[in-house]
């Protein structure tokens, strides 16, 4: 069973502050009527990009992360629903799905502490997420839309590429088994086999043969077991990092040729998309940092790869506007409406 919140119009009417003389993209979006309906409308709508969230911080606990990055679907999608219906960004070309059910899976993990059995509880937990993502994305995919997916931890890549590659392989769209990614990211997300977390996406899914390359822009050095990076070392033909201070410090190239290098690295088939919100300086996330990227950059890194690659999906993950030791930084929906656009952007204006 599809464990989904399809939203309706009353949802999107909700969320969008309609005003005299102008025109939002919540004001114009095409809903879904009923879960029944989903699938066929999907396949009917001329929309390319389906937007929905998945409102969970369990994976980044499961990996001793600090909660919140359940808070940052709602106030993404209220700024992605008020955004401007004109020239350049029109709600014909995109879906607002709706989220991933995880409410009784959060309710399940409230009471955990970081203790090892509370951490294995956890990290089961993450496993019945990552089979409602795979059902949704399968959903999306089938239909010859990019899904863009919001909010949760990092643990989501995982399924989102997992459902990409399965279904693109057996609709026949592709033969070869796994896709690439480009994470823009401080982290490579590509810790052991310990059982599933928002540490551990990608190395699960180059272990099962779904993730074929994967490259990470912006990984900060001395936050990456060296086990980590030898296994890049080791895999060069597959595996590809780019340091923040490679970049930035000793300035051996430049942003945009760190990007290029990397989009180069994945471009010869289906790409999926990530961007860590602890990548870029002082935005609130499970890991936020004081030395990052700008938004600016973060806005070209996924412009750049939407025009230049064939996109899977995008994936923008664990922003937390609502950290318990801070105060509540709705600018954090504001800005994942910025990024959305952008990828939009750069895909439709190849």
């Amino acid at each position: 069973m599809l464990r989904f919140k399809f939203y309706s119009q009353k949802d999107i009417r909700h969320l969008t502050r309609s005003r005299y003389g102008e025109c939002k993209i919540g004001d114009k979006i095409a809903c879904v009527n009923s879960a029944e309906e989903a699938e066929s409308f999907l396949k009917q709508s001329k929309a390319k990009f389906v937007i929905f969230g998945i409102p969970e911080d369990i994976g980044v606990r499961a990996n001793y992360g600090r909660p919140g990055a359940n808070t940052a679907w709602k106030p993404a999608v209220e700024n992605i629903l008020n955004l401007q219906n004109n020239f350049f960004l029109k709600a014909e070309d995109i879906i607002v799905l709706g989220e991933v059910d995880v409410h009784d899976l959060m309710e399940q993990a409230s009471s955990a502490s970081k203790n090892n059995f509370d951490i294995e509880r956890l990290r089961k937990l993450v496993e019945f997420i990552d089979a409602r993502v795979v059902e949704i994305v399968e959903m999306i995919v089938a239909a010859n839309k990019i899904p863009i997916v919001i909010g949760g931890g990092h643990n989501n890549s995982y399924p989102i590429i997992k459902a990409v590659n399965e279904t693109l392989r057996r609709d026949k769209i592709t033969c070869t088994k796994g896709i690439n990614t480009i994470n823009c990211d401080a982290h490579t997300d590509f810790r052991a086999l310990e059982g599933r977390h928002s540490g551990n996406s990608f190395s699960y899914a180059f272990e099962e043969g779904i993730l074929k390359k994967y490259a990470v822009l912006t990984l900060h050095e001395q936050y990456n077991a060296d086990i980590t990076l030898q296994k890049f070392r080791d895999n060069p033909e597959y595996l590809l990092y780019k340091t923040y201070e490679d970049i930035f410090i000793r300035e051996k190239e430049t942003f945009m040729q760190a990007i290029d290098a990397c989009i180069d690295f994945c471009k010869e088939c289906y790409c999926g998309i990530d961007l860590d919100l602890d990548a870029i300086t002082n935005v609130p996330s499970s890991a936020r940092t004081s030395c990052g990227i700008s938004p600016l950059q973060a806005r070209q890194y996924l412009y750049r790869c939407a025009q230049k690659l064939n996109p899977a999906y995008l994936h923008i993950a664990e922003g937390a506007p609502v950290l318990a030791h801070i105060k509540a930084d709705y600018k954090t929906g504001k800005l994942i409406s910025y990024l959305v656009s952008d990828f939009i952007k750069g895909f439709l204006e190849k």
